[in-house]
């Protein structure tokens, strides 16, 4: 549960999208008030700060030689680069933390930074997953599985609203594509 105090912020604007956003986030953090939800929800974002990404590219890299090596850089540059738009991303939106500005949101976790949108956690999972996939299909199965609960834990520890995780998706998918368009596998492997 989060001690920080509220921000101090204008009043938002509350149109339709905007108030289901919020009742989305409510409902959500409710749920992971559950004990069990809520020790889950946490490891998971733990695991999505960077443990479990960094682990699979320094795996691919041991396991598969050259071929793994190539995946796990484009992995790790397109992770540069997520980063990178990420924190310009959050300087320019400054979006208050939904446990800061929703009433009976809670933060269950502490948060990494001040601003809620978009969501690092989901923009970097999705980056990462749209290259590893396209370098190994087969886990598909692992990793669309855990974006998947990352994305989720974001809204149900109280760090983020469910349009900061979508629009960290569509951004994050379109990094991916992105970087699988510049740097064909093809190219690299060939």
């Amino acid at each position: 549960m989060s001690t920080m105090p509220p921000l101090h912020t204008p009043d938002l604007p509350v149109g339709p999208r905007l108030a289901i956003d919020r009742r989305m986030c409510v409902a959500a953090n409710r749920w992971g008030t559950r004990r069990a939800v809520g020790v889950f929800f946490g490891i998971i974002s733990r695991l999505g700060d960077g443990v479990f990404w960094y682990s699979l590219m320094a795996v691919l890299a041991l396991i598969d030689g050259r071929r793994g090596l190539l995946a796990a850089t484009q992995m790790a540059v397109t992770g540069l680069t997520a980063l990178f738009l990420y924190r310009l991303l959050k300087r320019w939106t400054r979006r208050p933390r939904p446990f800061r500005a929703c009433p009976g949101v809670i933060a269950h976790v502490p948060p990494l930074d001040e601003f809620s949108f978009p969501s690092g956690h989901t923009l970097q999972a999705v980056s990462f997953t749209v290259v590893a996939l396209a370098w190994y299909p087969l886990l598909a199965p692992l990793l669309l599985t855990f974006t998947t609960l990352v994305g989720a834990s974001r809204v149900i520890l109280g760090l983020h609203y469910p349009s900061d995780v979508m629009a960290a998706t569509a951004i994050g998918g379109a990094l991916g594509a992105l970087s699988l368009w510049l740097l064909p596998l093809r190219a690299l492997v060939g």
